[in-house]
């Protein structure tokens, strides 16, 4: 857990500084951006350029460059440690397959779920779908391995990626309030 969230401190720390003083100009803003996640997210936590959101009981961030016109969601799923023999596999035919706009990546140390998109030229509908996609995918680690209810690239005869039984590895879910 401490290193998921020296993880987390780094990756905020190091994009929030890049972000800080340079607003976009058109398109996209992070203004719109915000106002979408406090209406999308249950809670939000922002800085300059970069947030923190609870959404659909994941722990999501959003990191932004706007001069370098890029943005970034993602959730971690899992220390990359407990991936098992041939689960790489798996991903990387999921990202062709079953995640459509987000996709399955290694990061620091963890299995994460990740959307990447040009910042301007974003619209509120993808982000939202975005935010929806990412958690999605993150909570298919281990059965369908997708964003969507959709199969991409899949022919009549074809099945979809072979599912395994891996247990639930959450480690980034909101802990639940007791009554």
């Amino acid at each position: 857990m401490r290193e998921l969230l020296l993880f987390l401190f780094i990756s905020h720390l190091t994009l929030s500084l890049t972000a800080q003083n340079m607003p976009t100009t058109h398109g996209m803003t992070l203004e719109k951006m915000d106002s979408i996640f406090q209406i999308e997210a249950q809670e939000v936590d922002k800085e300059e350029g970069s947030w923190q959101l609870f959404y659909q009981d994941r722990l999501l961030f959003v990191l932004t460059a706007p001069g370098q016109n890029r943005m970034r969601i993602f959730t971690p799923i899992s220390a990359e440690e407990e991936l098992e023999l041939g689960e790489e596999k798996i991903l990387l035919e999921a990202n062709f397959h079953t995640a459509l706009d987000a996709k399955y990546s290694l990061y620091n140390g963890f299995i994460i779920s990740v959307f990447t998109h040009p910042l301007k030229e974003l619209t509120a509908e993808q982000l939202i779908d975005a935010l929806r996609q990412v958690a999605l995918l993150a909570d298919n680690y281990g059965t369908t391995y997708s964003s969507t209810g959709l199969f991409f690239g899949f022919g009549d005869t074809e099945e979809a990626p072979a599912q395994k039984n891996i247990p639930e590895k959450r480690i980034n879910q909101k802990p639940q309030k007791k009554n």
